[in-house]
């Protein structure tokens, strides 16, 4: 995929730990918010994202596998910045703004031995983390050209019955302007009705990318259970979304939009928000080249762009999911080696 703007997405992935990092990286300090509505979530830097606190401007966001440990790689990105010379300058000393989350990802078959540990049956150094590489790789492979699927963030995620991932989708904004949606997908949940292969996020689905199956003909008691993985009591889920949009607005306004694409998790996944999940969805406007409609009532354009913003995000949900990949060592089926032979497009 391509970014229609002025942001870049990387990637970074470790296939030997099945996990992995993305950063999201606007071409200049970007205006960001948050909302989390998940039971429980991991995160470095989001409180300053509230409208009320000061800072206002971001240079980048990781989203990162690995649980705890994976937050240290927003330590990459920001040395990465530094370096390049971005970031806030207080007093002579730049330092990078770079708001992260984390998805559970260390029980999906992967080896983590390289991981901080009592012992490393390796013999490597127990004080030693890798995701602060994987941030700075991944901020050094931020480019406009990106992939989804089993990559970045999303190499090592999982549902509640298929392989997980990193999706994406884009759309264009009524007057002018995009939304960008990202996810990283690794709901206690499912992303289908039922164990078939229809996307609960049939409706958003444009051009059949991915599967044009549509809903299922008929609807089955199986389709209302909430079914969550096995494990889902040690809180080892997670979906985690960011918006990206290029039409000007305001933190309170971001809020707004981070809250109602929200509705986006609970389009595509079931159950979600759950005491399980740590569901994050963050909101950045790039704000060039679109003002807003100088005609229209802010109200319902801040309207428009939070509804798209939750069909967008849904679809990218939905993206992340069908787009994965087989790869040694996984503990659940992807949706292409279960359901492929019955996609329409």
């Amino acid at each position: 995929m391509k970014t229609p703007f002025a942001f870049k997405i990387g990637h970074a992935t470790d296939a030997r730990l099945k996990s992995g990092t993305t950063v999201i990286l606007p071409d200049r300090p970007a205006i960001a918010a948050v909302h989390t509505a998940g039971g429980c979530p991991g995160t470095r830097e989001t409180d300053l994202l509230a409208p009320e606190n000061s800072v206002d401007r971001i240079d980048a966001i990781t989203l990162s596998g690995g649980s705890a440990f994976g937050l240290a790689a927003a330590d990459g990105a920001a040395a990465w910045l530094a370096r390049e010379g971005r970031g806030f300058n207080a007093r002579g000393h730049i330092i990078p703004i770079v708001p992260a989350a984390i998805i559970f990802d260390l029980v999906n078959g992967g080896d983590k031995t390289a991981l901080p540990g009592p012992h490393n049956p390796t013999g490597g150094d127990p004080l030693a983390n890798p995701y602060r590489d994987l941030g700075i790789k991944a901020a050094q492979n931020a480019g406009r050209e990106f992939a989804v699927g089993s990559i970045g963030v999303g190499a090592g995620a999982t549902t509640q019955n298929l392989k997980g991932g990193f999706g994406a989708a884009i759309a264009n904004l009524p007057g002018g302007g995009h939304i960008a949606a990202i996810a990283a997908v690794n709901p206690s949940g499912r992303v289908t009705f039922g164990d078939g292969p229809h996307f609960r996020a049939a409706a958003c689905e444009q051009d059949g990318e991915f599967g044009a199956l549509g809903f299922p003909e008929s609807v089955t008691p199986d389709m209302a259970e909430p079914l969550v993985k096995s494990d889902a009591e040690r809180n080892t889920n997670t979906t985690l979304g960011v918006i990206v949009t290029d039409i000007p607005l305001t933190k309170a306004q971001l809020k707004r939009v981070a809250i109602a694409a929200h509705d986006g998790l609970a389009i595509a996944i079931y159950p979600v928000h759950t005491p399980f999940d740590g569901d994050i969805v963050f909101a950045l406007s790039t704000a060039e080249n679109h003002p807003a409609t100088p005609t229209a009532d802010p109200v319902h354009q801040l309207k428009d762009i939070g509804a798209i913003a939750t069909t967008t995000l849904a679809r990218a949900i939905a993206m992340g999911v069908y787009k994965a990949t087989a790869e040694p060592g996984d503990v659940l089926p992807t949706w292409q080696d279960r359901f492929a032979c019955v996609t329409k497009a």
